[in-house]
């Protein structure tokens, strides 16, 4: 790995790869999510508007499971909130999870580009809030008071993902992208890897259990587990910092 100035700004794009080792469970994985329920019942807004009770209690049990005990941080989201507390400039970390993982570590620099599950928002008023219980249709608004008009704050296919604009300001201005823990498989964030190799100035480092789709746009690649390339990436960039 080239030398990264020590006051570039560094962006990290996460993915399921990350949080799986904390026990939650991937979308695409052969075991996955996705091999036990149709996405497009509960994770687009057609779905939603056929059977809205069916949608509320996939995201019930999702939102039971990350309070379990047993569901903590990994050394890799330990290892990126270090990385943000002693880089000498702005790490930004992007991730396409909605569990609260990279909080509980430590981050505070954090995009959830999909939304949150520990949200929900008013389809009336778009208003987000932070909620933790069940959600159902009887529920009222806090906001503007009207029943069934929550929706869980998560970003469904076909829906644009958040702050787009920010991420790519973030892209455009990085000296060092990372991706860990991703497919290559969902985009937009799948094609941020040759958006910052268009530009041409930022050093680009893939991190995964195994290649990911686009695993030959960076210019370079480490296999194995997020807990254990994480942290020793992270241990090399600080070292490199301060030698």
């Amino acid at each position: 790995m080239p030398q990264i100035d020590r006051n570039g700004p560094i962006v990290v794009l996460t993915g399921a790869g990350i949080s799986k080792e904390s026990g939650l469970d991937t979308f695409r994985d052969k075991d996955g999510i996705w091999s036990k329920v149709r996405l497009e019942d509960v994770a687009t807004p057609e779905g939603f508007a056929r059977d809205p009770a069916r949608v509320h209690a996939f995201y019930n049990a999702r939102r039971r499971s990350l309070a379990e005990d047993g569901i903590h941080p990994n050394s890799a989201h330990a290892a990126l909130a270090r990385l943000e507390r002693e880089w000498g400039a702005p790490v930004l970390v992007v991730t396409q999870n909605i569990d609260d993982l990279h909080e509980r570590a430590g981050s505070t620099n954090l995009i959830h580009m999909h939304g949150e599950l520990l949200k929900i928002r008013c389809r009336r008023c778009a208003e987000p809030f932070p909620w933790t219980d069940d959600l159902g249709l009887d529920h009222a608004c806090p906001d503007c008071g009207r029943p069934g008009m929550l929706r869980p704050h998560v970003v469904w296919f076909g829906e644009m993902p958040l702050e787009m604009e920010r991420i790519f300001e973030a892209l455009e201005a990085c000296a060092l992208f990372v991706s860990i823990g991703t497919s290559g498989h969902v985009y937009p964030a799948a094609g941020f890897v040759a958006g910052v190799r268009k530009r041409g100035l930022a050093h680009t480092v893939e991190l995964n259990l195994e290649p990911s789709e686009g695993a030959s746009l960076f210019h370079e690649s480490r296999l194995g587990r997020a807990s254990e390339l994480v942290p020793a990436f992270v241990e090399e960039l600080l070292h490199r910092q301060d030698a």
